[in-house]
């Protein structure tokens, strides 16, 4: 297992998420340049959080162009596994991987807090490791994840078993407290929380290893 992590200008979590996959669970973990095109040898994809060029028009509105998200895309309607974190999932929103918007807050703060989630894995792979019901904490750090749909396709994903990630106390406005949507196959994931900071024991809480965990098999 070989993961990729995309890098934009403006990213800053991509060591965070290369410390997580390669120092503590030992996955092999590639960079991977905005401007690359190769793929190969890859079988999961990263988009970290931080502020893909600059966050410039909106957040993720640039970075959708980049030359790897068009081999993204193409890696995740083959099936392949992509993880969007923070500004990974409004990338992933803006490419059309997944429904929905993610916008400013509803008191219009940047947030850095623990939050408290429950889970539900319904179709997504990531989740696998974790329990229908189960109640985790997971660091945020973001001032635009107020994840906003309409409230027919709002439905659709719940009948569908997509909502896979709920608030347990709602910090940004989120609709439906929606933290983590997954597509309908279960191999995109996207979610405003931060697994990659919740794996190492040393930094406090280790409930976001299982999400990493489950590229192990």
């Amino acid at each position: 297992m070989t993961l990729g992590v995309v890098v934009f200008p403006g990213s800053n979590c991509d060591r965070d998420v290369r410390w997580a996959t390669e120092g503590c669970l030992g996955l092999p973990t590639r960079f991977l340049w905005h401007e690359e095109r190769d793929l190969s040898g890859l079988e999961a994809i990263v988009l970290p959080g931080g502020f893909s060029y600059g966050d410039y028009l909106r957040c993720g509105a640039i970075a959708r162009f980049a030359p790897v998200l068009e081999e993204v895309k193409a890696f995740a309607e083959r099936g392949g596994a992509v993880l969007g974190i923070c500004n990974g999932f409004q990338v992933l929103t803006e490419l059309g991987l997944l429904p929905g918007a993610l916008t400013r807050n509803r008191h219009l703060h940047f947030l850095c807090e623990p939050s408290r989630l429950t889970v539900e894995p319904g179709p997504c792979r990531w989740l696998r490791r974790y329990s229908s019901g189960e109640t985790i904490t997971l660091p945020i750090a973001h001032g635009e994840g107020r994840y906003q749909v309409d409230p027919d396709q709002l439905k659709m994903l719940e009948d569908q078993g997509s909502i896979v990630l709920r608030y347990a106390t709602n910090p940004n406005g989120s609709v439906g407290d929606v933290a983590g949507v997954t597509n309908a196959a279960g191999n995109v994931l996207g979610l405003m929380p931060h697994p990659e900071r919740a794996c190492d024991p040393a930094t406090g809480g280790v409930d976001g290893r299982r999400l990493l965990e489950s590229l192990l098999g």
